[in-house]
């Protein structure tokens, strides 16, 4: 491990976070951020598609008056780990089993780190797929919780044909797939203050502008839209998880009433099958509950510590 740079001015968490390169099993470069483990130990937090750790200052902040610390990973092809293609706007995956090298990279140097291997899990959107695929294959946990995971796509019934078709083309036809997604914006797909009324995101003006200015003081933090690649490899693993088992780990699930990004059919569905998890729906919140309003995410993260402290 050899120190990254890592924006705290600009990430609001807690004091003493710290940034190191780490290593993968197939030799892509991971940055790994972590702040101070707390007296209860740490939480394992997934990101989502296209974030970085720094967005997730304020949950590290929030989890440490619980006692909790942190460690998040930016995965490959974003923040400020490799890029997989030339483009590094571009949001590319060749297959979903290479961010699974990333999480074992990951659980590898935060057991290295604590002395023990993390068993608490905050995950969110892409990073909820990451984290169900890693249970279902074995990876431990005593307590898990997930904000909109990304256990399907919000893609018409109309639509889906084409989406598995046009992206399936473009991966057989290799640089194909390096293109984005028609009509979901290319590589200046960014978060911009006359788009708040439209954005997907979150309903809290004050945290949307607070995003655009860490992406403003550092734009190689971000990336644009998604490419053919990353959607046709989303659809493989989305459609590949429901047909696998639960796994056997206490879960708080959280849906916005307002979700338009990841399918809240598929979240049901799983949540139904999953003896262990609780479904709460969350009005008026979009997709990025962590980055709602202040009683919206406050609430979440309150649900959250709870659960943790329960199976600590």
């Amino acid at each position: 491990m050899t120190p990254a740079p890592f924006h705290e001015d600009i990430a609001d968490g807690p004091r003493g976070g710290r940034a190191v390169w780490i290593t993968t099993g197939d030799a892509a470069r991971l940055r790994l951020v972590f702040w101070p483990q707390g007296e209860k130990g740490r939480v394992l937090i997934l990101p989502g598609r296209s974030e970085y750790a720094e967005k997730y200052g304020p949950v590290a902040r929030a989890l440490a008056t619980h006692g909790y610390g942190a460690a998040i990973p930016d995965w490959r092809g974003q923040g400020l780990s490799d890029r997989l293609i030339a483009d590094p706007r571009a949001g590319h995956i060749v297959h979903f089993s290479q961010y699974q090298n990333d999480l074992q990279a990951t659980l590898d140097v935060v057991r290295e780190l604590d002395g023990t291997p993390p068993t608490l899990m905050l995950a969110h959107s892409m990073g909820g797929a990451i984290g169900l695929r890693a249970m279902t294959s074995g990876l431990v946990m005593r307590a898990v919780a997930f904000s909109a995971p990304m256990w399907g796509i919000r893609i018409s019934a109309r639509a889906l044909p084409m989406a598995w078709g046009l992206s399936t083309a473009a991966s057989w036809l290799g640089r194909l797939g390096h293109r984005y997604i028609p009509g979901r914006g290319g590589p200046d797909n960014w978060l911009r203050a006359e788009i708040f009324n439209e954005n997907t995101l979150t309903g809290d003006r004050e945290r949307f502008d607070w995003m655009i200015a860490q992406l403003g003081a550092h734009p190689e933090l971000g990336i644009g839209g998604a490419t053919l690649g990353w959607l046709n490899a989303a659809l493989r693993e989305t459609a590949a998880l429901r047909r696998l088992p639960s796994p056997a780990v206490p879960a708080y699930v959280a849906l916005g009433s307002e979700e338009r990004i990841v399918s809240d059919s598929a979240i049901r569905a799983r949540v139904a099958r999953w003896p262990g998890a609780v479904l709460e729906e969350y009005p008026s919140a979009r997709h990025e509950i962590m980055m709602e309003r202040p009683h919206l995410r406050d609430r979440f993260l309150g649900h959250v510590a709870a659960l943790f402290d329960a199976h600590v």
